[in-house]
């Protein structure tokens, strides 16, 4: 099994490390433009050798797309133009690890080799990147969402549920809309909110030096996605805009709610939406 990853970062370099100590892969053949990630990826081990996307496309049984949504989009269907070569005896498949669905889903809705294409979102990461971030059993007990695989070979689906099976997570299925959707609520805001807080706190900064010296644990697990990298989050905010647009605008809603009683001196007000908000214990434990 010949397994190609391209981008060598936090999530593909993950993913290499434990498809390989598991066995699913016998070698894993990397691609990366970054000349600096390039050569970290093989001399921490993450890649067997390196190749060009044309070159790993056509020598892979599958193929990773583990590079920002920006960029796979026009990936995908470069992919697909190299397996139409083989024509109706290819059995290769490439996958990405987006977090933004839809429009990955809707650019090769027609390609002919569209069956050869799952898409899937393993929703596990940290707030670092590069090949230096990439962890053994990042993804043990996550999720992993599976997007429109009715449209996808049903052979192709099997081989990358046992591909994720292999990294211990648990398989859920999904239409791409619903999971835009249910993404922005649970992971894009979350981003957002991290960095309109440090950009909050970091201006504040300028004026009282001592601020961070009083920093404790609870602002640092709060700020902590502030530091995940620009390049991953500006295509992911653009592409899944208008779902970002409805919880930024409830977030305000309710960040007003929380103003308003604070203003008024209405501690029952605050109490009440403190305790609506303790509902969360409920399913976050």
């Amino acid at each position: 099994m010949k397994v190609g990853i391209v981008g060598m970062g936090l999530i593909g370099g993950s993913m290499a490390i434990d498809l390989k100590r598991k066995h699913f892969a016998d070698e894993i053949i990397g691609v990366e433009k970054d000349g600096v990630n390039a050569e970290a990826a093989i001399k921490i081990g993450l890649a067997d050798r390196l190749a060009s996307l044309e070159e790993a496309a056509a020598e892979c049984d599958i193929l990773i797309l583990a590079v920002p949504v920006g960029a796979a989009v026009k990936m995908l269907p470069q992919v697909l133009d190299i397996y139409a070569k083989e024509g109706k005896d290819c059995r290769k498949i490439v996958i990405d690890v987006c977090s933004v669905k839809e429009q990955m889903v809707r650019i090769v809705h027609y390609h002919p080799m569209r069956s050869h294409y799952v898409s899937t979102h393993p929703m596990a990461g940290t707030e670092y990147s590069g090949p230096w971030a990439a962890m053994p059993g990042l993804f043990d007990g996550r999720a992993c969402i599976l997007c429109n695989s009715e449209d996808s070979d049903s052979r192709a689906v099997g081989l990358v549920e046992k591909l994720y099976d292999t990294l211990n997570m648990r398989i859920i299925h999904m239409n791409a809309s619903n999971h835009d959707v249910h993404t922005a609520y649970v992971s894009h805001i979350s981003h957002v909110t991290s960095f309109a807080l440090a950009l909050t706190v970091l201006d504040k900064e300028k004026d009282e030096r001592h601020i961070f010296d009083l920093a404790s644990g609870g602002f640092s697990s709060t700020v902590r996605l502030a530091k995940s990298n620009s390049d991953m989050w500006v295509p992911i905010l653009s592409q899944n805009r208008n779902n970002i647009l409805q919880v930024i605008d409830t977030y305000i809603e309710k960040m007003k709610a929380f103003r308003d009683a604070i203003d008024a001196y209405d501690e029952d007000a605050i109490r009440q939406l403190i305790q609506d908000a303790n509902r969360i214990k409920r399913i976050i434990r």
